[in-house]
C-alpha cells in the first residue's frame, strides 16, 4: 500500500522523458483550525512545494497514485510509487489506470469528461489510496475467488451462486460486449428493470468500459426514460423484460445515439433487441485487448455512475459520482458499520437506480466481501418477509414504507391475541424499550428482565421476520416516525435512521447502536463532516456536507452545480436543520418547502405533518399547506389498500384504519363509505380527525404554527397517481396543483 501520511512535503525530479514528478503528503485536509470543519483547498498545501519550483511547470492538486492492478496485457507489479501529476503533460502520458489519478484543478464539474481534485486528508479513513471501480471488484475476486458473491433463484425456485472470481469474469465479458456494440467513453449504458446479477453485471461493466452506469426507475414513463437517456447520452439500454422494452420503443427513435437495446430476461419479441445471451456471446467472442486498453485510460478522479434524482421540483438532475465516491464511501461506511469480511448476507431488493441500493448492494457488498441475496421482483407488494425468512441478512436497509407495512402488520396480528399473550407481550416490550433508551443515553442496561424476554419473545419475533441475525437495521431515503423506531427497539430490533443524498453518493450521517438519538439522523463518521450555515435564533441552518463522498456536479448543467457546490468543496443540500452539543445532526425540513404566511413566519411543514400522522394512525399521507395564506390547512389520505400490479391505491381501507375507524364508531370499509354517507362525510370520524389535530396543535410553539382545517382526498398518494416520485418523496408541487380547487376553499371568505 502507498504511505499517504509522511511529516513533511518533499520533491525531487525524476529523470525521464515523461514528467517531473513530487511527492507530498496530502492535497487536501479538513481542519477545525478553519472555522467549523474547515476545507483547505490543496492549492494551500502546495504553496511551500510551487515556492520551490522555479524551472518547472505548476503542478496541479492533485496526487497520482500509478497502479496497474493486473489490468495491462502482463501482470506487473504495482508501482507504488505516489506523484503529482503536472497539467503540462499530455494526457497521453496517462496511461496507468484504472488507479491513477487525473489532472484537476477544481473541486467540481459538469462535464462528462471531467474530473475533479480529490478530497483527501493527511491521516485517517480519509487518507486511503483512491481505488477505481474497476479496481476494487479485481482486488476482491483475486483475494476471495471462491467466495459467494450472488445468489438469485430461476424457474426451478432453487438459489444459484456466483462466486467473485465468476462476477468478475461476467462483469469484463459484459464490458466487452459493450464496446463490440459501440459504447463510448463518458456515454451512458441506461439500466431499466428490478434487481437481478444482469443489472449488477450491465452497471460495472458499464464502468468498466469507460462509460456511465446510469438506473432508470421502473415506475418511469417512456417520456422519463427519454429525459435519462437522452441527457446521459445512452449508447445502450438495458432492460428487464417486455413491459420495460416497451418504454424504449416508444422513444427509441429520439435518442440519436442510442446503438443497441438489451433484454436480459425472457427472449425479445422485437427484432433487433438482443437477448442477454446474446450480449455474453458477444462479450465471449472478443479479445481482452481493448478492454485492457480503455481500463488504462480510466482515473479514479473521473465520473463513472450517474444517479438521477427524484425530480420532486422540476425535472431529474443526474449526479455524477466518481470511481473514489463509490469506493471510498463503501470502505468508510464498512468500517463503520463495523463489517465482517466474507460473513456479511445482504438482500437487494429497493431499486437500484437509488444511490441507496448501489452503495449497499454493490460496492458495500464488494468491499465486506458479502453474498448478495436478489428477492423476488415483487418484493415490495409482499413476498419480502419470505425472502427474508430463507436469507436471514446480517445488514438490512429498508425505506420507511417497508418498515410501517412490517409495523402494521405486526400490530394488527397483536390486536388480534387474547388478553394474556397481550399482556405478556407488553411486558416485554417495555423492558425492550426502556434497554434502548438506557443504551442511548449512555447506560449499559442488560436486566434480567430484558434478557428474559430477549430469550423467549425477542428471538422468536426476529426469526419471523428473518432478522434474526440482523446486526444493522437501517431506515432511509426519507423520514421515519420516532413511534415506528420505538416500537421495533421494544422488540429488540435497533431500527436506526441513516441520511444522505444522491450527491452524497448515499450515507452521510447514520445512528447506530452505540450513537442514537430517536429524532435525529446521526452524527458524522470518520471523514464525513456536517456544518450549519446562516442559524437562526433556534440555531437551525442550511444543512451544508463535504468529504471525499461528496459528488462530482450535475452533468451538463453548470448553474445548478454551482448552487449545490461552493469552492471549498462543501454541499449545500437544502435541508433545514441543526447540530446538537454532541454533534447529533437532525433534519427539520427543506428550504424550498418553507412555508411562509402572510404573517411572516417561516414554518417548516415536515414536523407538523410527521406530528399529524403519529397522532392519528389511520393518515397515511398528509401535506400542509398555508404559503402566503393567512393559516395553515392540512390535505390528508387515510391508509388504504394498493393494487400490487401497478400500485395504485385501491378504495378499500386496510385492516388497522377499518379497526380505527370502528373505534370511533364508523362501520367503514373504504374511503367511499368515509366520505359519501347518507349525510355527506362521516361525522364520527371527522370529530376524531379533529380531536387528533387538535393533539398536534398543542405541542404547537406559535399559533401560526396550527392547523386550522383539514380535508380527507378521495384517494391515498402513490408514484402511479403521481402525487408521490420514485424514491417516495411528496411532489408538493404537483399536489398543489391537483388539488388546487380544495385548497382554495379552505380560504374563501365564509
Amino acid at each position: 500500500m502507498v504511505n499517504v501520511s509522511g511529516e513533511t512535503a518533499t520533491e525531487y525530479e525524476q529523470h525521464s522523458s515523461r514528467t517531473v514528478v513530487t511527492t507530498m503528503t496530502s492535497v487536501q485536509k479538513f481542519t477545525k483550525e478553519h472555522g467549523s470543519n474547515g476545507f483547505i483547498t490543496a492549492d494551500k498545501v502546495l504553496d511551500s512545494v510551487n515556492n520551490a519550483q522555479s524551472n518547472v511547470p505548476k503542478p496541479t492538486a492533485v496526487r497520482t497514485m500509478e497502479v496497474t492492478n493486473g489490468f495491462s496485457n502482463s501482470e506487473s507489479d504495482v508501482n507504488e510509487a505516489e506523484v503529482l501529476s503536472l497539467t503540462s503533460v499530455d494526457e497521453s502520458d496517462f496511461l496507468n489506470g484504472p488507479d491513477q489519478v487525473f489532472p484537476a484543478s477544481q473541486v467540481s464539474t459538469s462535464k462528462a469528461d471531467g474530473r475533479v481534485k480529490l478530497r483527501m486528508e493527511e491521516t485517517g479513513v480519509a487518507a486511503r489510496k483512491p481505488l477505481s471501480v474497476p479496481g476494487l471488484l479485481k482486488k476482491i475476486a483475486h483475494e476471495y475467488p471462491n467466495s459467494p458473491a450472488l445468489c438469485y433463484k430461476e424457474d426451478d425456485n432453487q438459489w444459484k451462486t456466483i462466486t467473485y472470481k465468476e462476477y468478475e469474469e461476467k462483469v469484463r465479458i459484459c464490458a466487452k460486449a459493450f464496446l463490440k456494440l459501440g459504447l463510448e467513453r463518458y456515454h451512458s449504458v441506461c439500466i431499466l428493470g428490478f434487481n437481478s446479477p444482469e443489472w449488477f453485471f450491465s452497471d460495472l461493466g458499464a464502468i468498466y468500459a469507460g462509460g456511465f452506469a446510469a438506473g432508470i426507475y421502473t415506475t418511469n414513463s417512456a417520456e422519463a426514460c427519454h429525459y435519462c437517456a437522452s441527457k446521459s447520452r445512452a449508447n445502450i439500454i438495458v432492460v428487464e423484460d417486455s413491459k420495460q422494452l416497451s418504454k424504449i420503443m416508444e422513444i427509441k427513435h429520439r435518442l440519436p445515439e442510442l446503438k443497441a437495446i438489451v433484454q436480459y430476461h425472457g427472449k425479445p419479441e422485437v427484432e433487433g433487441v438482443l437477448s442477454w445471451e446474446d450480449l455474453m456471446k458477444i462479450g465471449r467472442e472478443e479479445s481482452d485487448t481493448k478492454l485492457n486498453s480503455v481500463l488504462k485510460t480510466i482515473a479514479v478522479n473521473e465520473c463513472c455512475t450517474l444517479v438521477y434524482t427524484s425530480g420532486t421540483v422540476g425535472n431529474p438532475k443526474g449526479a455524477m459520482l466518481s470511481h473514489d465516491n463509490l469506493t471510498w464511501d463503501a470502505d468508510s461506511v464498512a468500517d463503520y458499520m463495523e463489517v465482517t469480511k466474507t460473513k456479511e448476507i445482504i438482500v437487494s431488493f429497493l431499486p437500484l437506480s437509488h444511490i441507496a441500493a448501489q452503495i449497499l448492494d454493490i460496492y458495500i457488498a464488494i468491499t465486506a466481501v458479502a453474498t448478495v441475496y436478489f428477492a423476488d421482483k415483487d418484493a415490495l407488494k409482499g413476498s419480502l418477509v419470505k425472502t427474508l425468512q430463507e436469507v436471514r441478512p446480517t445488514r438490512f436497509l429498508a425505506v420507511p414504507r417497508v418498515w410501517e407495512k412490517m409495523y402494521e402488520k405486526m400490530k394488527e396480528i397483536g390486536s388480534q391475541s387474547g388478553p394474556i399473550k397481550r399482556a405478556i407481550a407488553n411486558w416485554a416490550k417495555g423492558h425492550g424499550l426502556q434497554h434502548y433508551l438506557d443504551k442511548m443515553n449512555g447506560i449499559d442496561s442488560n436486566s434480567f428482565s430484558y434478557i428474559l424476554a430477549k430469550t423467549l419473545i425477542f428471538s422468536r419475533i426476529k426469526q419471523a421476520l428473518g432478522l434474526d441475525r440482523c446486526v444493522t437495521t437501517l431506515s432511509g431515503a426519507a423520514p421515519i416516525s420516532v413511534d415506528i423506531k420505538k416500537y421495533f427497539m421494544s422488540i429488540d430490533i435497533p431500527l436506526m435512521d441513516a441520511f444522505g443524498l444522491s450527491e452524497t453518493t448515499g450515507g452521510h450521517v447514520l445512528c447506530n447502536e452505540k450513537h442514537f438519538r430517536f429524532e435525529s439522523t446521526g452524527r458524522n463518521r470518520p471523514g464525513a463532516y456536517s456544518k450549519i450555515i446562516n442559524p437562526d435564533e433556534e440555531q437551525q441552518g442550511e444543512v451544508c456536507l463535504a468529504g471525499r463522498h461528496i459528488f462530482m456536479g450535475y452533468l451538463d448543467d453548470p448553474e445548478k452545480t454551482a448552487e449545490a457546490l461552493d469552492e471549498e468543496g462543501w454541499l449545500h443540500t437544502g435541508d433545514i436543520g441543526k447540530i446538537d452539543e454532541d454533534d447529533f445532526l437532525y433534519i427539520t425540513g427543506r428550504i424550498k418547502e418553507l412555508i411562509i404566511t402572510a404573517g411572516g413566519e417561516n414554518i417548516a411543514p415536515i414536523l407538523i405533518e410527521e406530528e399529524v400522522k403519529a397522532q392519528l394512525p389511520c393518515i397515511s399521507n398528509a401535506m400542509l399547506i398555508g404559503d402566503k395564506r393567512k393559516f395553515l390547512s392540512i390535505l390528508l389520505t387515510l391508509k388504504t389498500e394498493m393494487n400490487l400490479e401497478t400500485g395504485e391505491p385501491l378504495d378499500e381501507l386496510t385492516p388497522a384504519t377499518k379497526q380505527w375507524c370502528k373505534e370511533v364508531g364508523c362501520e367503514a370499509n373504504s374511503v367511499t363509505d368515509v366520505l359519501n354517507g347518507p349525510n355527506g362525510p362521516n361525522e364520527k370520524v371527522l370529530e376524531a380527525i379533529q380531536k387528533g389535530i387538535d393533539r398536534a396543535n398543542a405541542k404547537a410553539v406559535s399559533n401560526a404554527q396550527r392547523v386550522q382545517k383539514f380535508q380527507i382526498l378521495s384517494h391515498d398518494f402513490s408514484i402511479p397517481t403521481g402525487e408521490i416520485g420514485p424514491t417516495m418523496k411528496l411532489k408538493r408541487n404537483v399536489v398543489v396543483k391537483k388539488y388546487a380547487d380544495t385548497i382554495d376553499r379552505f380560504y374563501q371568505e365564509t
